[in-house]
């Protein structure tokens, strides 16, 4: 027996943290265009669930489908920012996704 909802499924997904450089409120502008249209066609893809920085310009999350964490940090590491300086280190971490089974964007 469970007590998770019946509705209710936990999708393994990875977790990105990307550090931004300290200056990257700056040095990103050239590169955010380009950034954020690949994020987009990863979306398209099934491959990013979300995407977003914080307000302080300290760091990018990324919810990505990914095999393994290996592959997920390879979806951070071929973004412009990260080829230009803009993130100077990224992590991730297993995460579980709680979906309600036929949600919109599940």
């Amino acid at each position: 027996m469970t007590d998770q909802p019946s509705d209710v499924t936990v999708e393994p997904t990875w977790l990105i943290e990307a550090t931004y450089a300290p200056d990257a409120a700056e040095t990103r502008t050239p590169f955010r265009g380009r950034h954020l249209a690949r994020l987009a066609e990863l979306m398209d893809a099934g491959v990013v669930v979300a995407a977003g920085a914080f307000a302080d310009v300290s760091a990018s999350i990324i919810i990505v489908r990914a095999a393994d964490e290996a592959a997920a940090l390879d979806i951070a590491r071929s973004d412009i920012y990260m080829a230009n300086g803009v993130w100077v280190e990224v992590r991730a971490r297993a995460f579980g996704r709680v979906v309600r089974s036929g949600a919109a964007g599940s």
